[in-house]
């Protein structure tokens, strides 16, 4: 399969051979027919990209340090240094790109079964049709430029696919980001409409109702439609419940052991997780022990200096060290499976959370600041804070508008009002690569210094800020990017 994987860009999930066109159009037995609902339902539990962003995002980020020794992985490395990932194993970006069209191509199997009878496969069309918006939107935010409004009409883009593959090497084109992206919202909302929650038997590993209105409000953050972010955020919390499905860090999660947080970080029965994905990953044995990760400045900088509520988060009882200047937060978590019962060698998984209860909450905030809301952040900020800070008390770690400003020092409620959210949604997130969605939205330079003495610095236009297309796409007729 890997052999396969580097000749083909993109292919189906009832593809298993390279042969000739007729071969490719009969399906391989009759359990791959689908004839059935439930049986298209299947297919789109692999419409989602089994590969995890986690490693590469969170090594090129402002989140970590050079510790000077640690484990060596080039997904760590050539990140943290700003170059090319020399790797396409799990967590690479290669690896990311491939799991991505992969699942796009399970969406269009799934479509173009649902297309011939809509209203039987309504709720699976609408699983689809997100699906498919959400791995496109995933390869264009790593694979070109960010949007801009000003550029996104001839800023290369990702090829948009909407169609299932019956021939081995087709031809593809980049458009521009503002294809992909009207492409994108297109599919979301038609998408969004039909998804039918009583059709999941677990509903955390699709895109539910919530989930979707999660992705909707990433999707439009990135867009500066700040309206649209406040609306679709807002329905995550339909009785404006945010307290009750946010992460109980202060009570219920402060008493776990390490190891049962572990176990209930990325669990299907935890309100905060929207949507959980398998992915193939190591990033769980490698976040800890990395040379380039979280280290005793780093903790301190994110974690546990001192906060706009004047007490002091959670995180700082929650964060653990595993050997010299190793810190985690334990909530990226491994399981193994084995080749066979007796094997000694297996394929590591990681479930990620792709969506959350916390992140529609800081989109809302976000965007409330730019509509000039602030009561409206300041109040989503309390309900954080009061599910984060250690013995919280409203009275003494309310948070103000004023306290913002005195805090950031600052006399525009606006600018201490993002910095506030930006603040704690970094320390939520340490570890798991949103970070670098931020700094990609703001065009932030990044700098890393090294033991060896070099500062390096990403700026706002550097190329680099764009993961490079892999050599094979070039076989599609995928132009790479610039470096």
């Amino acid at each position: 399969m890997r052999k396969l994987l580097q000749i083909l860009f993109c292919y189906t999930l009832l593809i298993t051979t390279v042969s000739c066109k007729k071969f490719l159009e009969q399906p391989p037995d009759n359990r791959a027919v689908l004839n059935s609902p439930e049986k298209v339902s299947q297919l789109l539990g692999t419409a989602y990209p089994q590969a995890n962003y986690m490693a590469f995002c969170e090594s090129i980020s402002d989140n970590v340090a050079d510790k000077g020794i640690g484990q060596l992985d080039r997904t760590n490395i050539d990140p943290f240094n700003f170059k090319d990932v020399a790797n396409n194993q799990e967590d690479s970006p290669e690896f990311y790109w491939n799991a991505c069209y992969k699942a796009i191509a399970a969406a269009n199997q799934a479509l173009a079964v649902c297309e011939k009878e809509p209203e039987k496969y309504a709720a699976q069309k609408g699983e689809a049709l997100v699906c498919r918006a959400y791995a496109h939107f995933m390869l264009v935010t790593f694979f070109s430029k960010v949007y801009d409004a000003n550029t996104a009409g001839s800023d290369a883009g990702i090829p948009y696919v909407l169609k299932p593959e019956k021939v081995v090497f087709e031809q593809y084109e980049r458009k521009t980001v503002q294809y992909v992206y009207d492409m994108i919202e297109k599919d979301l909302l038609e998408g969004m409409e039909l998804i039918d929650d009583k059709t999941y038997g677990v509903p955390r590993y699709h895109f539910t109702k919530a989930a979707a209105y999660a992705f909707a409000s990433r999707f439009y953050l990135f867009k500066r439609k700040y309206d649209e972010v406040v609306k679709y955020a807002s329905k995550v919390f339909p009785n404006n419940n945010v307290v009750s499905i946010l992460r109980p860090w202060n009570t219920e999660y402060r008493i776990l052991t390490y190891n049962e947080l572990w176990s209930r970080y990325a669990k299907a029965t935890e309100p905060a997780n929207l949507l959980l994905v398998e992915t193939k990953s190591i990033w769980a044995r490698n976040y800890i022990g990395v040379r380039y990760g979280l280290d005793a400045s780093k903790a301190n900088e994110i974690l546990l200096a001192p906060n706009v509520t004047g007490g002091t988060r959670i995180f700082r009882y929650q964060l653990y060290t595993g050997g010299t200047n190793n810190y985690f937060i334990p909530k990226v978590n491994e399981y193994f499976v084995r080749e066979s019962v007796n094997a000694e060698i297996g394929d590591a998984y990681v479930m990620v959370p792709l969506f959350t209860t916390e992140e529609a909450l800081f989109n809302r905030a976000e965007a409330n600041v730019y509509l000039n809301n602030i009561n409206d952040v300041v109040a989503d900020l309390n309900a954080y804070a009061s599910t984060r800070i250690y013995n919280y008390s409203a009275s003494t770690h309310n948070i103000t508008a004023s306290k913002i400003r005195s805090f950031y020092r600052t006399s525009d409620a606006q600018a201490g009002a993002l910095a506030a959210v930006m603040d704690f949604k970094r320390a939520e997130f340490v570890q798991e690569g949103m970070r670098w969605f931020d700094l990609l939205r703001y065009k932030l330079p990044v700098v890393h210094e090294t033991v060896d003495g070099p500062k390096l610095t990403l700026k706002a236009d550097d190329p680099m800020r764009v993961f490079q297309i892999p050599d094979v796409a070039k076989q599609a007729g995928i132009a790479q990017n610039p470096r």
